[in-house]
């Protein structure tokens, strides 16, 4: 179902719908209109997703109560995302790209006639075709007619969704068939179109275009085996805003094939998650926090699946450690917002092996490491040591530790262990008994360390001995 059919071809195919006559419908928005009924709907598969508006999504879901949904698209939008890294929604990712399919070679350039015209005739020269983007109608026929004088060895043609369908199939058939060289087009080859001949696409604006628009638009092209190239025209490099710096930044910096959840994730980063239960794109949450909003969540959707929450999923430790500078310096990661990047990444450390594995990453990116970044880490990783035991707070010295359990962790005799105990209360009442100089275990289930009474230690002998202690009353299932 498409208006390249007529109306009377549409009303039949829905009364065969209506009826169960037709088991598997294709069609564009045209199916999310109040009039399409089904007899028994079981499957629904929303390709190209992040083509819909919110209102469309609303739609959509309304049919979702007892109806399996499986949604496709090479960049999700950072809503959808969101709700996959939440667990809300499962994701599965397709990263390996068709046989001999080569990256395109992305540029950023001020408009310059000069240019666009040696990438075009450059392309025309190897015998291929070029897309040029100019998402607006009312002034797409005169680019057009500029575009024949500057270059007027190429074939020119120009098409936007206004175009009744015989016109525009005409144009597109063609361009296929290699009698027009260059396509002037709006947003409308955003997706669906495999021209392998095409491989040269100049994007008008691409400062007024989403991240995930110029990534499709940018898949225009490359989709044979021959080198493609993409440029990105915006009127003046300074005069850009600070997102659609970022989002080109980000585009041109995509050098990988298959990374379009790479880019979805980037994008996230620049826009927010946005509003997951309304219409709004995006949300405020900072009343609570952006960390305690998602916590809240994946509870919530724990709580609805029946799952029990996991403690590592639940504790967030308060740390204070005396005499200790621990940061990222602005002299190693001048960027504010990487170092932000890479404190939210830091914070959600779960083990030595994740740590090791960061820490190579930013002495590969950044250089040697600082001491301050170098304690930075090992506190990271002294953080996911007490949140695996079930400590909610630690206050450390270089003398002793103070660390507070949560009551969940901690198994009393008599009661009854579950998958959130870490610490077995008969060992240390043991280990309080056998070294009471060293170890007292108080109020609110508070366990001191006295690591020594005269020398200081330093960092990594303070989460030496404090990762014995913890193993040493660790509880294990018989």
């Amino acid at each position: 179902m498409s208006r390249f059919h007529t109306a009377q071809q549409n009303r039949e195919t829905l009364e065969r719908v209506a009826s169960g006559e037709i088991d598997i419908v294709v069609g564009t928005h045209r199916l999310l209109q109040p009039d399409v009924q089904f007899k028994d709907l079981g499957l629904l598969i929303i390709d190209e997703e992040h083509r819909f508006g919110v209102k469309q999504k609303e739609r959509l879901r309304s049919y979702r109560t007892n109806v399996d949904v499986l949604t496709l698209t090479a960049t999700p939008i950072p809503r959808t995302l969101h709700m996959s890294l939440l667990d809300i929604r499962d994701i599965s990712l397709i990263q390996s790209p068709p046989v001999d399919r080569r990256v395109v070679h992305t540029y950023v350039a001020e408009r310059d006639d000069a240019l666009i015209r040696d990438a075009i005739l450059r392309e025309i020269r190897r015998d291929g075709q070029a897309f040029f983007i100019h998402n607006r109608v009312q002034s797409i026929g005169t680019i057009t007619e500029h575009l024949r004088h500057l270059i007027p060895e190429a074939r020119f043609e120009f098409a936007h969704g206004q175009m009744s369908e015989t016109h525009l199939e005409k144009i597109m058939r063609r361009y296929i068939d290699k009698e027009i060289d260059v396509l002037v087009a709006t947003t409308i080859v955003e997706s669906g179109l495999d021209v392998p001949n095409a491989n040269t696409i100049i994007i008008d604006r691409a400062d007024h275009f989403g991240l995930a628009q110029l990534y499709q638009l940018r898949g225009r092209v490359g989709r044979g085996k021959r080198q493609a190239y993409a440029y990105l025209i915006v009127p003046h490099l300074k005069s850009l805003t600070g997102d659609a710096h970022e989002r080109l930044k980000v585009l041109q910096s995509i050098d990988t094939l298959g990374a379009g959840f790479n880019l979805a994730i980037r994008d996230l980063e620049i826009r927010g998650a946005g509003n997951l239960l309304g219409k709004e794109q995006s949300g405020s949450v900072l009343s609570v926090g952006f960390d305690m909003y998602c916590r809240i969540l994946q509870e919530a959707v724990a709580d609805l699946k029946g799952d029990e929450p996991i403690l590592e999923d639940t504790i967030d430790p308060e740390i204070k450690i005396a005499g200790v500078d621990a940061f990222i310096p602005e002299t190693y990661v001048p960027d504010i917002g990487e170092r932000l990047v890479l404190y939210q990444r830091l914070s959600n450390i779960r083990s030595d092996e994740e740590a090791y594995d960061l820490h190579n990453e930013i002495e590969d990116r950044f250089g040697p490491s600082s001491e301050e970044v170098d304690n930075l880490m090992l506190v990271m990783r002294y953080r996911s040591l007490l949140r695996r035991f079930g400590v909610v707070k630690a206050t450390i010295t270089p003398l002793k530790a103070s660390l507070s359990f949560t009551p969940i962790a901690l198994l009393r005799d008599g009661h009854t262990p579950t998958s959130n105990t870490r610490i077995d209360g008969l060992l240390a009442l043991k280990l309080v008994q056998n070294a009471p100089k060293q170890f007292s275990f108080g109020r609110s289930n508070t366990l001191s360390i006295v690591f020594s009474a005269t020398k200081e230690l330093t960092l990594p002998e303070i989460y030496r001995l404090t990762e014995q202690t913890l193993e040493k009353i660790r509880y294990v299932v018989q």
